[in-house]
């Protein structure tokens, strides 16, 4: 990507994709600073003395300076956090609809009778508006169960290789199966061994899944598509990919309610990397939501931002610059200057449940950085009466921690594994019941 006077000019699958005019600004900065600088390759930190000293800002002082002292100032400084997510990181997302059109695509027993597998098909308004289609696994036997509600990277046919899931018509990023950015046959059940279904169910939980190019596709067109398309973003605090994906979610919420397929009051929401960010906004965004899984989630999710290592807020924006609002672009080396830090996001969920977790071979995310926004978070949910997180230190690889505050490093890379799954689904029986 290039950019100049806050004129961005992205490349992404070899197509030249333009966000707001600027094929001659690319020329200009070509022109000024040469091909050698306007190619520049980011170099990650990795190095712990080379952290940059920073102060956080303080989740439990108002921005007037008044002290939290209080639960019951709580709610009132909740807002004020959320309220500059919205407006300085992730946008601010129009109302959702009052009425959302859906219907039932397909219905069927799997597993063995252990579960009913339906596609529901929400449209954003009503019948000719956008559309998402939702793949609901609901066990048998359990009356309105808690469920967890998900996105999912590879479309719905993806989670599982049942030759009865629909195969998703959306935009889809390039990787094997997909041409022409439309999946083929080979990509069903694709990602499978990240979603362990017939367990999730067999251990009394519902799942939810949605294909998150539904919601929005992931490539910077100038927010032309998906529910962008909807509330077109026209000011620097206005939504962006994240805060859509989150919108989307917080909407399937809301059909799940009306349905009544499941407990509409324990719903945990889940996502892995940026959509694990996504999971964590619509967790602090959206109070329904009653537990809230971050998976990997890294920069702009869990890890502290002002430690800048590996990921760091001016990579992320200058290769995924839709993801957040362009508020968020003045923090690019700058990080220090924002008035909020991925602790207060995870403060900002309290007293709900909240689970990070971390891998060992995903430096890129800062392990470390996931860990300490847990840590800094614990005065919030201490203050409000809860366990917060049990523990003062990072612990051991494949160690959890678990409190109000969830934590973990697995062995391996980014990724999602049964063993995470062994804990999310731990968690939510200590804190939601099955």
């Amino acid at each position: 990507m290039l950019k100049l006077c806050g004129i961005r000019f992205v490349w992404f699958d070899g197509i030249p994709l333009v966000n707001r005019p600027a094929l001659v600004v690319a020329a200009l900065v070509l022109f000024m600073v040469g091909p050698v600088e306007a190619q520049k390759k980011f170099v990650a930190n990795y190095d712990e003395a080379r952290i940059p000293e920073f102060t956080l800002p303080d989740a439990l002082v108002f921005e007037d300076g008044t002290p939290v002292r209080t639960a019951a100032d709580w709610p009132k400084r909740r807002e004020e956090i959320v309220a500059m997510f919205a407006d300085q990181v992730y946008g601010v997302a129009p109302p959702r609809p009052q009425k959302l059109a859906h219907s039932v695509l397909s219905k069927k027993e799997v597993f063995g009778g252990a579960a009913i597998r339906r596609e529901v098909r929400v449209h954003f308004g009503d019948e000719s508006a956008p559309h998402m289609d939702v793949l609901v696994y609901v066990p048998i036997g359990t009356e309105k169960p808690a469920a967890f509600l998900t996105l999912n990277f590879r479309g719905n046919h993806s989670v599982d290789a049942d030759p009865g899931i629909r195969l998703s018509e959306t935009w889809m990023r390039r990787s094997t199966g997909v041409k022409d950015n439309k999946s083929g046959e080979a990509t069903r059940g694709a990602a499978a061994s990240r979603w362990p279904i017939e367990t999730i169910v067999k251990r009394g939980y519902a799942l939810a899944t949605i294909y998150y190019g539904d919601i929005d596709p992931d490539f910077d067109d100038g927010f032309k598509n998906g529910v962008h398309a909807l509330s077109p973003p026209k000011k620097a605090s206005d939504w962006g990919s994240i805060a859509g994906w989150a919108w989307g979610l917080s909407c399937a919420l809301d059909v799940l309610a009306e349905t009544e397929l499941v407990d509409a009051k324990r719903v945990a929401v889940f996502g892995h990397s940026r959509l694990g960010k996504t999971s964590l906004w619509a967790g602090a965004s959206d109070p329904r939501f009653a537990l809230v899984i971050s998976n990997n989630s890294g920069c702009g999710g869990a890890a502290l931002s002002r430690r800048a290592i590996g990921e760091t807020v001016g990579r992320i924006n200058t290769v995924f610059p839709h993801w957040f609002c362009d508020n968020y672009l003045q923090y690019n080396e700058n990080e220090n200057a924002c008035p909020v830090d991925q602790h207060m996001l995870i403060a900002a969920i309290a007293p709900r449940p909240v689970y990070i977790a971390s891998a060992a071979g995903d430096k890129w995310a800062d392990p470390k950085g996931e860990f300490l926004s847990a840590k800094y978070a614990d005065p919030v949910y201490r203050m409000l009466g809860t366990e917060g997180l049990p523990a003062s230190v990072m612990p051991a690889v494949d160690t959890p921690v678990v409190g109000r505050i969830g934590y973990h490093m697995r062995t391996g890379k980014h990724d999602v594994k049964n063993y995470d799954w062994k804990q999310y689904l731990d968690f939510a029986d200590k804190h939601m019941g099955r």
